[in-house]
């Protein structure tokens, strides 16, 4: 008997509505109709089977994707998620957000992305090893360092990128460090990738509170989503001098308003907890997280959980989004209208493709840098990035995710008009 596939968390088409935001920013900025016809759809999109066998002894056909929206500005650039609502509109809208992410922070990159349709949390570390190998193969002929460059995202680690960088480069002869980034140090990984994303957060948190006179101090924020992202930017902004009132993962979390022991609840997940179970609060769901009482919401789960029918209740002043697509532009009207600040995840989340572009980097030269010197630079990078967002944001007087848009979509509209078309 057929069982019934669990509800997504996608209730809108996510490629449509990174279209949408397109079309929003070729208007606000007057960027020729012809480029915005040209950057609206992705350069190439790649369907494989990939059969997998299990340990049951069966044969499993897991469906892959591989896309490249643009590579106007160099070699595309983009994660690989395991998820069980991966679809091609999914990933494609994540390649065209990548697009938009590297050509803000001054990355000469362009934007690509991955997914599998799986549950990496039903499968065992063999059978996502299989799978993963064979996906390697069936997508070899797209990626490279100079080509097509993938990374973790949701539902894969730096395992899965040890076992692409392995399959890649035993099909061609020898190691080929700058494949994948997002690897294990002992392969060529760079130190400070893991918590980059997390980071990147933060110094955009920060440069926005400066502007506003105030610090992290005091201040109230509630995380959804405790993977990669979620986890070290609950973990940096208590070291700063957050109170973190409220934290969840995919099966609901806790609230407390005096704080929660992120200390805890980040040794429990890494041992393989999950945090409702944890004590020193009340049981919230990821529903009710969004619109719990704070000063910050920090969305680093994934997409579109505030949406049309929410975000009039969403009580927070400042949204970091530190998931990808997180909030729908329906939302975003609405968020604007209540005088809530978004920071957008072209900006927020950026921190994980910057150092991905270190490692990268680091494996070209297999010359490798010191961690204060990764995180340095990347405090330089996404504070330009930030600046350069809030000056249009001020200047023009729309959202910052207008702005941010606006300034990376020029840049790669005008990269597009450089190089021109061929033939």
């Amino acid at each position: 008997m057929a069982t019934a596939a669990p509800e997504s968390h996608l209730r809108e088409n996510p490629f449509r509505l990174a279209q949408q935001q397109l079309y929003k920013v070729g208007e606000t900025f007057g960027i020729d109709e012809r480029l915005i016809n040209v950057l609206r759809e992705c350069k190439k999109a790649v369907e494989v089977s990939i059969p997998t066998s299990m340990e049951d002894g069966s044969v499993r056909a897991f469906t892959g994707y591989r896309v490249t929206h643009n590579i106007a500005r160099g070699p595309s650039k983009g994660g690989i998620r395991y998820h069980p609502d991966v679809t091609a509109d999914e990933v494609k809208a994540l390649a065209m957000w990548m697009t938009w992410k590297c050509s803000l922070m001054g990355l000469p990159f362009g934007g690509a992305k991955g997914g599998v349709v799986c549950d990496p949390k039903a499968m065992t570390r063999s059978e996502l090893e299989r799978m993963t190998r064979r996906f390697t193969s069936e997508i070899i002929n797209e990626i490279g360092p100079e080509k097509d460059i993938p990374a973790p995202d949701v539902g894969t680690d730096a395992s899965t990128m040890a076992w692409i960088f392995d399959t890649y480069s035993m099909n061609k002869g020898h190691s080929v460090l700058g494949v994948v980034t997002g690897k294990p140090l002992t392969i060529g990984g760079s130190l400070g990738r893991v918590e980059a994303t997390a980071r990147g957060s933060l110094y955009c948190l920060q440069s926005v509170l400066e502007r506003r006179g105030t610090s992290l101090q005091g201040l109230r924020i509630a995380v959804q989503g405790f993977g990669n992202v979620g986890s070290y930017f609950a973990k940096f902004a208590v070291e700063e001098g957050a109170t973190v009132v409220a934290i969840s993962d995919s099966g609901g979390g806790i609230h407390n308003g005096n704080g929660v022991d992120v200390a805890a609840a980040f040794a429990h997940k890494r041992g393989g907890g999950s945090l409702s179970e944890l004590k020193g609060g009340d049981a919230i769901t990821n529903e009710e997280l969004v619109v719990v009482d704070c000063d910050v919401f920090a969305p680093c789960a994934l997409e579109q959980v505030i949406t049309e029918a929410n975000a009039d209740q969403v009580k927070a002043k400042l949204i970091v989004e530190g998931a990808n697509g997180p909030v729908t532009p329906a939302a975003d009207e609405i968020l604007e209208g209540n005088g809530v600040l978004v920071l957008p995840d072209v900006l927020a989340n950026a921190g994980g493709v910057v150092v991905s572009y270190f490692e990268w980097v680091q494996g070209l030269q297999e010359y490798f840098w010191k961690e204060d010197e990764v995180n340095a630079r990347l405090n330089e990078i996404v504070t330009r990035a930030f600046d350069e967002t809030w000056a249009t944001y001020e200047d023009r007087k729309t959202s910052m995710r207008m702005a941010a848009y606006g300034v990376a979509v020029q840049r790669v509209a005008e990269a597009t008009v450089t190089r021109g078309l061929y033939p």
